[in-house]
């Protein structure tokens, strides 16, 4: 039987950073904990090093192996995108200098791996991530986030598995790293395989 890999899910935000703690092994995920950090108002280095602190506290508390995080994209508000960077940042270092790897995602990957759509809302989020990860309360937007994003990586975790085993071929590789013009071989692929086929016939 395969070992557990605890995953931190991170959302970071400069008002709100969301965690969240994941257990998977093989097909199954199940929730251990998440939360929201309130980041309090002040100057921007105070509260980036509210984020990191606070990190920190939950990565000794809960002993993660492995971390994800959204990558960052530039939005139509550069300064929001800046902050958003900052807030990022602040996260990637806390979890990268407690010794864990932190693999990146985009937005539309996160959704894609969690409700089979890379266009998804933060409602249909909230709602799959509950649904997968039943848990004894009903997640704050950001906490929902950061669950997704810990259930995109233990996806791709899962995939990289299988391609390892032999299970699969390359074609499946796409689908940890974007689809991009790959994604119809990629799902026709994954679809073969459930229904036992072989993907190239």
């Amino acid at each position: 039987m395969a070992a557990a890999v605890r995953i931190l899910g991170l959302d970071p935000g400069l008002n709100h950073t969301g965690w969240g703690i994941i257990d998977t092994t093989g097909a199954k995920s199940i929730w251990v904990a998440s939360g929201v950090f309130d980041i309090p108002k002040g100057e921007t280095a105070a509260r980036l090093a509210h984020i990191a602190r606070e990190i920190e506290a939950v990565i000794k508390t809960h002993l993660p192996t492995v971390a994800a995080c959204e990558r960052v994209f530039v939005n139509v508000n550069p300064q929001s995108t800046l902050l958003l960077g900052h807030a990022r940042g602040a996260a990637i270092c806390a979890a990268s200098l407690a010794g864990l790897a932190v693999e990146e995602f985009t937005p539309s990957e996160i959704k894609q791996a969690v409700t089979g759509s890379g266009s998804a809302d933060k409602k249909m989020i909230q709602a799959m991530v509950e649904r997968l990860l039943p848990m004894p309360h009903h997640p704050r937007t950001d906490e929902a986030d950061a669950l997704a994003c810990a259930l995109c990586l233990a996806s791709s975790l899962k995939l990289r598995a299988l391609e390892k085993s032999g299970g699969t071929n390359r074609t499946y590789a796409t689908a940890r790293r974007g689809l991009g013009s790959y994604g119809r071989g990629a799902r026709s692929a994954w679809t073969a395989l459930v229904e036992k086929k072989d993907p190239k016939k």
